[in-house]
Order: C-alpha cells, then sequence, then structure tokens
C-alpha cells in the first residue's frame, strides 16, 4: 500500500469512527444551532443526486412554537391509534428496548422540525405537468446527506415518520404535488439524555465483495 492509499484508509477510518458516534435523539436542549448552519446543511442536502436531475425536494423548517404544537397535536392522535389499534405484539416487542411511547415531548422541544416533502412532479412555465423520476429515492438520499451534514457538526436529530402523514400537508399548506416523506427533528441533545443500548450488524453480514 502506498502513502496516498494508507492516508486515504486513515482518513476513513477516522470517519468511520466519527459516523458510529451518530445516535437519535428523543430529548433536546431548548438553545438552538443558528438559522445559517441548518440552511448550509440543507443545501449540502440539496447537492445529493436525483433522477433526471429534478430535485424533488421541499424543505420546511419550522422553529414557530405554536406550529410544533399543531405538528405533536395530530401526531400524537395518529401515535395513540397506532399503539392502541394497529401495532402487532411482534412490532410492539422490537420497540420495548427503544423506550418509545405515543407521547412526542421532542415535538416541541427541539428547537427545528426540519420537514421534508418530496415532490412528484412540477408544472413547467406553460403551466404542464412534468414528472418527477425517482422522487422518493431522491430525496431518501439527501435525507442521508443532511443528517450526516448535521451530525458533522455535532448537531442530533430524530427520524421521525408517523402514519399517515397528511396532517403535516394541511398544517405547513404545501401543494397537492408534494407528499410528506419525514420530519427529522433538530437540535442540541441534552446532556441528561441517554440513548437506548443498540447493536449495529457486523461487517460481514452487510458488505460482500464478488
Amino acid at each position: 500500500m502506498n502513502n496516498k492509499d494508507k492516508d486515504l484508509t486513515l482518513k476513513s477510518e477516522n470517519m468511520l469512527k466519527h459516523m458510529r458516534l451518530r445516535r437519535s435523539v428523543r430529548a433536546f436542549e431548548k438553545a438552538a444551532p443558528p438559522i445559517e448552519v441548518i440552511e448550509n446543511c440543507i443545501s449540502i442536502a440539496a447537492s445529493a443526486p436525483s433522477g433526471a436531475n429534478d430535485q424533488p425536494w421541499t424543505f420546511v423548517i419550522v422553529k414557530d412554537n405554536d406550529v410544533k404544537t399543531a405538528v405533536r397535536r395530530e401526531a400524537e392522535k395518529i401515535e395513540k391509534e397506532f399503539y392502541e389499534k394497529r401495532i402487532s405484539k411482534e412490532w410492539k416487542e422490537r420497540l420495548v428496548p427503544l423506550n418509545v411511547d405515543p407521547k412526542k415531548t421532542f415535538l416541541e422541544e427541539a428547537p427545528y422540525l426540519i420537514c421534508i416533502f418530496v415532490q412528484r412532479y412540477h408544472f413547467d412555465e406553460k403551466g404542464k405537468i412534468v414528472k418527477h423520476y425517482y422522487p422518493f429515492e431522491s430525496v431518501g438520499i439527501a435525507t442521508g446527506f443532511l443528517i450526516s451534514a448535521l451530525h458533522n457538526l455535532g448537531i442530533s436529530t430524530l427520524t421521525y415518520t408517523p402514519s399517515p402523514m397528511g396532517f403535516l400537508s394541511k398544517i405547513l399548506k404545501r401543494p397537492k404535488n408534494e407528499t410528506p416523506f419525514m420530519i427529522l427533528v433538530t437540535g442540541y441533545p441534552k446532556s441528561s439524555y441517554k440513548p437506548p443500548k443498540i447493536k449495529k450488524k457486523k461487517r460481514e453480514d452487510y458488505i460482500i465483495i464478488v
């Protein structure tokens, strides 16, 4: 291995160590990262590849307390129904180690809710519908960019996807061509918060070299 390859390998190992420190957080400090930092990270996300370069994403940054309260209220209605009527016994057992329940205090507690929408199509200058190709896959890639960018700056996140999520479109007054994809709860973690203990798969369980 030459010096260039050794240097590159070392950089990748350091990056791996740093990214393995990333954990989903469910308790946040009131102090907010600068909004400019959040905007820059979203612009990093918007640099992601997308089908036909359609860039089929919209990121709505929610920092208004009243809007966050409205989001929490509607989300908890869905969560209550989920935990009481829709969840299977097996699923409920899988959630036990994560210490989750229908109450979603983090939706009001976190300084930012980055609400991510998929644009299924757009209108050209003549008002004609232009279909987007692989919009959900594209937005998924962009969301990964966003989570990584925030983590690298010491900002924590929680991926939150209540189902169904149509209430988000109504609260945020999004157009019909947009579908809610995810709420990325964003901020600094509470110093007292201890994430649940989880294990990641071993490398040999997910890498195959042919």
